[in-house]
């Protein structure tokens, strides 16, 4: 079952020091029950997907994090980001917490506040008509940002496919006119990016 809120935590690592940083990564305590730990295939990213059941849970992760930090940082060419997100619905639903496939892509746009039920309606019968008609999508989530410097929607996509065969899904002639009804109708030009990750325990 999808948990209620999702912690998003990403740090940009140095290309030769990737290895090296997953193993600390991995090392530190305590070990989060659901976590998943992907890297970026675009950026040499770290990516961390941690179910939570509530926000009380982030107190159990900051001794983890302190611990690991010093070692950490010499391999890092960046500060970490961490969100926390909300679950909305699962056009394509998971049986557990988060997608069990090798890659995963992170889509996210910020939605204008005044139209933000108007977007919920009008996605149903855009953006999640064609996930429902992609074999290649076999999980997607939407959630929303509780807590976050990038405010906005986030979808969850999962897949087993290589990126090159996933990503026509979305580079039709039908969602590009979806992305055209989108803009500026009901999102800004903020926050607008996607990214596609594989796990590091994908073989």
């Amino acid at each position: 079952m999808t948990s209620p809120l999702l912690l998003v935590t990403e740090i940009p690592v140095d290309p030769a020091e990737t290895a090296e940083a997953i193993s600390v990564w991995q090392s530190r305590t305590p070990v989060v029950d659901g976590a998943v730990l992907y890297r970026g295939t675009e950026a040499s990213t770290l990516l961390e997907l941690t179910p939570l059941s509530d926000l009380a849970q982030l107190d159990d992760f900051t001794a983890g994090w302190r611990e690991a930090a010093p070692t950490l940082a010499p391999l890092s060419t960046g500060d970490v980001r961490r969100q926390v997100l909300e679950f909305v619905e699962a056009p394509k639903p998971v049986a557990g917490e988060l997608p069990d496939t090798p890659y995963v892509q992170l889509r996210h746009v910020e939605v204008k506040p005044p139209v933000k039920g108007d977007y919920l309606d009008w996605r149903v019968g855009t953006i999640f008509a064609e996930v429902h008609k992609s074999e290649r999508i076999e999980a997607f989530l939407a959630y929303h940002s509780v807590l976050s410097t990038e405010p906005g929607v986030m979808f969850v996509s999962g897949f087993s496919c290589e990126p090159e065969a996933y990503l026509p899904t979305f580079a039709s002639e039908r969602y590009a006119e979806i992305a055209r009804q989108a803009h500026p109708r009901f999102v800004t030009d903020e926050g607008l990016y996607t990214r596609i990750y594989r796990r590091v325990d994908a073989r």
